[in-house]
C-alpha cells in the first residue's frame, strides 16, 4: 500500500474512533439523565455538569498511569497501572504463520485490596540494606469465605529506575485511601480468655501493621477500668483509630469509654455523642460476639486486615440506665436466664471458660424460675434512624413516645442492637436485627416448662426456629423498660449455694438487686432499667455479615 493510501486509512480509523467515543459519552449522559428526576437538566445545567464531572473522574481513575514489562513467575507480562487497579497480561509471541495466538485473559488486582508495596532486593545472609533490585512486591488481601488472608504479587524487573518509578507511584495511590489509619492507639488485655492477647497481637497483628506502615501506641491494661481511665486523658487527635485486643468485656469497656470521651469533648453530659475515631476489634476472648458480628470469624488476621484497609461499618448502640443514672453504653443485655447464668459463671472464675459456661447453664436450668416483671417498649418505626436522632436532641420527646406494656412471668428477656453472632450461635442471638438499622431486637420468653425452654435454647445453634414457640415474642424496638416486681433478689436466692460468695458487681445498689448480662459483663441493678437505642453511635472496623463461622458445639443441653 502506498504512503498516501496508508495516511488516508489512518485518518478514517481515527475519525471512526472519535465518533465511537462520542456516542458512548452521549449514551452515558442520556442514562444519567433518565435516572434523574423529571426529563433531565437543561443544557449547561447542574445535572449535566455533575454527569460531566463524574465521567471526568472515572476517566482519570481508569486512565493508564504506568505501563511496563514485568515477569510473573517465568513469563513476561504487559502490566498496566490505573488509579484503581493493576492488570497484567502474558506476552504471547506470534505463531510461525504470522498469526497471533488467542489473547489470554488478563489478571486483575484492585488497589483497594492492596495494603503495602515493597521493593524486592537480593541480599546475602546478614545484609540489612542495599542489594540488587529484583522488582516490586504488592501485599494484598484475598477473601476465603468470611476470612481475609494475606497474599503477595511479585513483579520481577531488574531495572532499579523502572522499579523505583512503579514503587513510588503505587505508594502514592495507596496513600489516597483516606479511611486507612496511619497511627492507632492499641489496648491489649493480657488477662483475656487464655491470656493469649499479647501473643496474638505480637504474632499475627503487629507484623501486618508494620508492613502497612501503621504506627502504634500500645497500652497493656492492668485492671478493669484501666482503658476507661486512659481514654479520658489521652490526646485522641493524634490518632486515626483505636484498636482493642481482648474479649467482649474489653470491647464493652472501650466502646463505653469512647462514647463517654466524645460526650466530654462535646460538652454534652446527657445526649450521647458519636466518637470521632473508629474502633478495631482483634478477637482474643472466649466468645467474641461483637468481633464475630463485624468480621464473621474469630480470626486476628481478618480483623487486622479490616483495620489496615479502612473497612468502616457504622453500628447501633444502646444506653442502659437505672434509677435515673447512666450505667453504661453497650450492644446487648440479657435479664433473667442470661443474667443468672453469667452470675453463676462469674463465681467459678477458677474453672476453664468452656467448662464454666456449661456448668452455669446446667445449674441455672436446674434452678429455672421465672421473674415477675413489667415489660414496656416503644416499637421501632420504618424511618427510625432520622426519628431517633431527633428524639435524642429533644429532651421532652419521651413524653410523646407510644409505650406498650405487659406484665407477667418471664424466663428470659434480651435486648440486642446487633445480631450477636458467635461460633456457638452462627445465626446470632438476634438474627432479626442488623448492625445499623436503628433499632434493637427485643426477645421475651414467657414462663414455660423446662423441656420447652431447652428446645428454644437448642435452636440457637441451628439456622432457624428459635422464635417459633407460643411463649416467645419478638419486637423491633427503640426503647425498653424492665421493672422487676419480685421482692427476692439474686443475692438472697443464691446465698444458700455451697461455696458461693457474693460477687462484686459493677454497681452496688441498696436492697434487692438483679443480675444483668450486659455485653458479657455482670451488672447488678435494682428497680427499673431503661434501655434506649442510639442509631449508628459508633464506627467499627469491619463489615455487615449475616452468619458467623461455626466451629464450636455445646453438648451440655
Amino acid at each position: 500500500m502506498s504512503d498516501p493510501e496508508e495516511e488516508v486509512r489512518r485518518e478514517e480509523e481515527e475519525e471512526e474512533e472519535r465518533g465511537s467515543k462520542k456516542k458512548k459519552k452521549e449514551k452515558r449522559s442520556g442514562k444519567k439523565k433518565r435516572e434523574g428526576d423529571g426529563e433531565g437538566e437543561k443544557p449547561g445545567g447542574e445535572g449535566e455538569q455533575q454527569v460531566e464531572e463524574e465521567e471526568a473522574e472515572a476517566e482519570r481513575s481508569e486512565s493508564v498511569v504506568l505501563r511496563g514489562i514485568f515477569k510473573l513467575g517465568k513469563k513476561s507480562h504487559d502490566v498496566l497501572l490505573t488509579g484503581t487497579r493493576l492488570t497484567w497480561t502474558p506476552i504471547t509471541p506470534e505463531t510461525p504463520t504470522g498469526e497471533a495466538a488467542c489473547a489470554p485473559q488478563p489478571g486483575v488486582m484492585l488497589l483497594q485490596d492492596v495494603f503495602a508495596v515493597k521493593v524486592k532486593r537480593r541480599r546475602t545472609v546478614g545484609q540489612q540494606s542495599g542489594g540488587a533490585v529484583l522488582g516490586v512486591a504488592l501485599f494484598c488481601c484475598r477473601r476465603r469465605g468470611k476470612r481475609l488472608e494475606e497474599d503477595t504479587l511479585h513483579l520481577h524487573n531488574a531495572s532499579a529506575e523502572h522499579t523505583q518509578l512503579w514503587y513510588n507511584k503505587i505508594k502514592d495511590l495507596l496513600t489516597g485511601f483516606s479511611s486507612r489509619p496511619r497511627y492507632v492507639k492499641v489496648f491489649i488485655n493480657p488477662s483475656s480468655h487464655k491470656k493469649e492477647a499479647v501473643h496474638i497481637y505480637r504474632d499475627h497483628v503487629a507484623p501486618l501493621f508494620k508492613m502497612a506502615d501503621v504506627r502504634t501506641d500500645i497500652t497493656v491494661t492492668e485492671k478493669k477500668g484501666h482503658a476507661l481511665s486512659v481514654m479520658k486523658e489521652c490526646k485522641l487527635d493524634e490518632y486515626d483509630g483505636v484498636v482493642c485486643v481482648g474479649g467482649d468485656g474489653s470491647v464493652a469497656e472501650l466502646c463505653h469509654a469512647m462514647v463517654l470521651r466524645a460526650q466530654l469533648d462535646a460538652d454534652s453530659p446527657v445526649r450521647p455523642v458519636k466518637p470521632v475515631l473508629p474502633l478495631g476489634i482483634v478477637p482474643a476472648g472466649s466468645t467474641d460476639v461483637v468481633s464475630c458480628s463485624v468480621h464473621g470469624v474469630r480470626d486476628p488476621v481478618t480483623a487486622a486486615l479490616h483495620i489496615i484497609l479502612g473497612h468502616l461499618q457504622e453500628v447501633d448502640m444502646c444506653s442502659f440506665s437505672s434509677l435515673g443514672q447512666l450505667v453504661r453504653f453497650g450492644f446487648s443485655a440479657m435479664f433473667g436466664f442470661g443474667g443468672r447464668s453469667l452470675a453463676r459463671a462469674e463465681k467459678r472464675r477458677w474453672m476453664p471458660s468452656a467448662r464454666r459456661r456449661e456448668y452455669a447453664l446446667v445449674k441455672t436450668l436446674a434452678r429455672l424460675r421465672p421473674e415477675h416483671c413489667q415489660l414496656s417498649f416503644v416499637p421501632a418505626k420504618e424511618t427510625n434512624g432520622i426519628l431517633f436522632e431527633q428524639r435524642d436532641q429533644d429532651q421532652d420527646s419521651e413524653r410523646e413516645e407510644s409505650w406498650t406494656s405487659n406484665q407477667g412471668l418471664y424466663l428470659s428477656i434480651s435486648i440486642m442492637s446487633i445480631p450477636c453472632l458467635s461460633p456457638h450461635t452462627p445465626q446470632g442471638l438476634a438474627p432479626n436485627t442488623s448492625l445499623a438499622n436503628g433499632s434493637a431486637a427485643l426477645t421475651a420468653v414467657s414462663n414455660t416448662s423446662r423441656a420447652e425452654f431447652v428446645k428454644h435454647l437448642k435452636r440457637y445453634s441451628g439456622s432457624s426456629g428459635q422464635f417459633s414457640f407460643s411463649f416467645v415474642e419478638t419486637h423491633a424496638v427503640s426503647a425498653v423498660k424492665i421493672r422487676p416486681q419480685s421482692l427476692v433478689g439474686w443475692s438472697e436466692e443464691e446465698s444458700d449455694e455451697e461455696g458461693d460468695s457474693k460477687t462484686s458487681p459493677i454497681i452496688q445498689a441498696e436492697g434487692v438487686t438483679f443480675p444483668w448480662n450486659i455485653d458479657g459483663e455482670l451488672v447488678e441493678m435494682a428497680s427499673e432499667v431503661l434501655v434506649r437505642v442510639h442509631p449508628r453511635l459508633i464506627t467499627l472496623y469491619g463489615e455487615e455479615v449475616h452468619e458467623a463461622e461455626s466451629t464450636i458445639s455445646c453438648s451440655c443441653i
